[in-house]
This record gives structure tokens, C-alpha cells and sequence, in this order.
């Protein structure tokens, strides 16, 4: 069923045909027309996380200091101007509002109609409110945060009834940089307003915004490159420039890395990277500089933890003696490091490839991740095949319900691991 071809014909009857199927499933019933897939996932996983649909469930607001922090914070504040001249102007005369939430799911912008921001306020969607999808339902925020793709939900395809008069249309904002999610704009208003190109409107605005967070992006490098050059030319031996989440700007004597993987708390000081050894670290305008030490430190057993139990919220975490740092993962990221977590003997480029594709013959793209995920992770991954050092503990974190490893992923050997967990549970229902 194309349910937004629908409702801009028959408003009241999308909206009739969704309660239908919404009360049948919800009641366990088979309805006439299933749900759409990702709609009816998300169902599953509120049903799971025990969400219940008749009751307004809602998490206190933030405090006006507590947003104004994370706006201050947010990379978001940057692409403001973007979705603004993106959005504003057709939703303002189509009675619909923006929002702009951060990838915790608390709405830090909110701006459009008058009259449908007052309504807007009865369903919640206020400053500082908590959209997670384990919070208030499915949603065009909350969900659309953990299957980190364009998602519209339409009406009585709402997990919470208190919702069902509303339409959303959401896309995430990722960090061109490295796919980590910073947020999700979403454009929100009644069923009868809502036009079947409203997603792809969306979500051309959010890739535009992305845009501009790389180009912000590289002209901050050029700027800290500027300040290095000098000094580096005066150094002998290796070194590399770098701003502070470990983008390189310049380096010399060593061969050109793109980042480095930095403590999240780096402190001036000798320390121990993943992919640079032993290292001086010294502060720059803007960033640090690494210069890379003769007579390396003891680098002892490390430990991995990989986290895939939150949906949407996958991590890496390396500790060893000389600190730790953490990394949120991309969709794509957390299922090669799980696959390898799964095998300590490790995978080719085609066999990773018929594991996430189904298709051997994918090599390219295979290697290309993997070379991005050996950019942080450095000597602690190994190739030819790919795997973890043999010295390196490794332990994985899984979600309690089986469906919920990694929602977003169809990859055969991800879903052979969901369906084995589920047989080691006796069977999920």
C-alpha cells in the first residue's frame, strides 16, 4: 500500500484504512492489509520494550539552560540557515512545523506555523521534549534515529493513539566525516496536509545540510593547517597535525593518515595512540600536535567492547593501560566489527562481502569500510584477513530480545545470528 500516494487523494480514508490495520495488529490480529515493514518493526520493538499505545508516555521536558547547552554543543547549530531556507517557507504555508532534534532524540529546534505549533504542544512536541522511539512510540524522530534512514508515519501508523492525528516526516543528519548521527530534522502536521513528496523534500534538505558540515569541515582543517605548516617544517622526525575529534590538517616525515583516533579526554602529555605508537602530545590553535616518539611505550593486552544492545546507538571502546576512548558507529561499521567479533579467525574481502551482501563479488566496497574502520581502530585490526590482534580481548555486548541486533541491517549473517539467538531462547514469539 503506497499509504502517502493514499492520503493525498482520500485524506479520511488513509486515515480510516491505518486505524483498521493499527487496531488489528496491536490486537494481535492478522489485518487485511499489513503494516508497512519498517513500520511494523518498530511496532514490535515497542511492544517488546513494553510501550503501552493508550497511555501518553512521556519524559520530562529540559530546562531552557539544558537546551540552550546543547545547542551550543550541537554541530546542528552550523546547518541551522540550510534547513531553514530549506524547509520553513513551503512548511509555514502547508501548516506544518520543523524540528530539528539531537541524536538523543531531544527537540532542540522547533519553528513553523503558529497555529500548528500550538497544536504541536498538546502532542508533546515541544523545546527539550524526549522523541526516542522506547519513550513515546514510532515517530518520525525516534524511529527514524534507530533504523538511520528517511522514515514518514503517517497517522494511526503512530505507535501511541494520542499521536494518530499527526504525520511526520523525518531524515537523520549524519557527520559526513564518519556517519555518526548528529540528529534528525522532521517536518510534522496533520494527515490532510501531508504531500507524497514530503520525504524526498526532507530528505534533500538533510543531505544538503550534511554538505555543509563537510565544507564547514574543510575549511576548519585549512585553517589549522595554516597555523601548523611552520611548525612542522622545523621538526625532524614524524609528525602529524590534527584538530581535536583527530582530522589530520598536515604531517611530516611519515606517510598522510586521514585521522587519528584520540582519548576523548587527550591531556598534553606522552601517550599511546592506536594507529601512531608512543606519542608527544602538544596543544595547537585548534587542534594537537602528535609527534611520534623513537622508543615506543608497553602496550599491553587492550580490550574491545563492542556495544550493539541500544538499536541506533552502536558503539566501539578501547581501553588499555595507558587510557580509553570511545567511538559511535555507523550502520554499515557496527556490522563488519560484529561480524569479526563473531570470528576471531577472521574474514577475507569476499567473504565479509557474502556475509553482508550476499554477493562475494563486493570487494571494493568491503575494503574501502575497512579501511576507514583501520583509520581508528589501527594496529588493533589486522587484514590479509581481516581480524582483531590475537592479543586483544574482545567482548561484545547483544541486546536482551534478538530482533533488536542491529534492526537496521539485512545482512544474511546478521540475520543467521538472529535467527540462532532466537533458537537459543526457544523461539521467540
Amino acid at each position: 500500500m503506497n499509504v502517502a500516494r493514499l492520503a493525498a487523494v482520500d485524506a479520511a480514508q488513509a486515515a480510516r484504512m491505518l486505524t483498521e490495520i493499527r487496531e488489528a495488529t496491536l490486537a494481535g490480529q492478522r489485518a487485511r492489509i499489513a503494516p508497512r515493514p519498517v513500520i511494523e518493526q518498530s511496532w514490535g520493538r515497542m511492544l517488546r520494550n513494553g510501550v503501552d499505545p493508550e497511555r501518553d508516555r512521556r519524559s520530562g521536558l529540559l530546562s531552557f539552560d539544558e537546551v540552550h547547552r546543547r545547542r551550543e554543543e550541537s554541530p546542528l547549530r552550523h546547518v541551522l540557515p540550510v534547513l531553514r531556507e530549506g524547509l520553513l517557507s513551503v512548511a509555514d504555508v502547508a501548516q506544518h512545523i520543523m524540528l530539528v532534534a539531537d541524536a538523543d532524540g531531544r527537540v532542540l529546534w522547533r519553528e513553523g506555523a503558529p497555529t500548528v505549533l500550538r497544536r504541536a504542544d498538546g502532542l508533546g512536541c515541544e523545546l527539550g521534549a524526549d522523541w526516542r522511539e522506547d519513550v513515546v512510540g514510532t515517530n518520525g524522530v525516534g524511529t527514524v534515529a534507530v533504523v538511520r534512514r528517511p522514515v514518514q508515519v503517517f497517522a494511526a501508523e503512530h505507535f501511541a493513539r494520542s499521536q494518530t492525528s499527526w504525520t511526520c516526516s523525518g531524515a537523520p543528519i549524519s557527520d559526513p566525516r564518519d556517519g555518526r548521527l548528529l540528529g534528525v530534522v522532521d517536518v510534522s502536521g496533520p494527515l490532510e496536509t501531508m504531500h507524497p513528496a514530503t520525504l524526498a523534500w526532507v530528505d534533500s534538505v538533510a543531505k544538503l545540510a550534511e554538505a555543509r558540515l563537510r565544507e564547514l569541515h574543510l575549511a576548519s582543517l585549512e585553517r589549522l593547517r595554516a597555523v601548523a605548516a611552520p611548525v612542522l617544517a622545523r621538526l625532524k622526525g614524524q609528525a602529524v597535525a590534527v584538530d581535536r575529534d583527530g582530522w589530520s590538517a598536515a604531517v611530516t616525515g611519515m606517510p598522510y593518515v586521514r585521522r587519528v583516533a584520540l582519548p576523548k579526554s587527550l591531556q598534553p602529555g606522552h601517550r599511546w595512540l592506536p594507529s601512531l605508537g608512543s606519542c608527544a602530545v602538544e596543544p595547537l590553535a585548534g587542534g594537537w600536535l602528535l609527534r611520534v616518539e623513537d622508543e615506543p611505550l608497553a602496550t599491553p593486552t587492550r580490550r574491545i567492547l563492542l556495544d550493539v544492545a541500544r538499536p541506533g546507538r552502536c558503539a566501539v571502546t578501547v581501553t588499555a593501560s595507558t587510557g580509553s576512548w570511545s567511538r559511535e558507529l555507523s550502520p554499515r561499521h557496527a556490522e563488519l566489527l560484529f561480524l569479526l567479533a563473531e570470528d576471531p579467525a577472521g574474514h577475507g574481502a569476499a567473504g565479509l562481502a557474502e556475509d553482508l551482501f550476499d554477493d562475494p563479488s563486493r570487494t571494493v566496497t568491503v575494503r574501502a569500510e575497512m579501511s576507514r574502520i583501520r583509520r581508528y581502530l589501527g594496529e588493533l585490526l589486522q587484514h590479509r584477513p581481516y581480524r582483531f590482534r590475537a592479543d586483544t580481548e574482545v567482548e561484545v555486548v547483544l541486546p536482551d530480545d534478538p530482533r533488536d541486533l542491529l534492526p537496521q541491517s539485512t545482512a544474511p549473517a546478521v540475520i543467521r545470528k538472529r535467527n540462532a539467538m532466537r533458537s537459543g531462547l526457544g523461539g521467540a514469539p
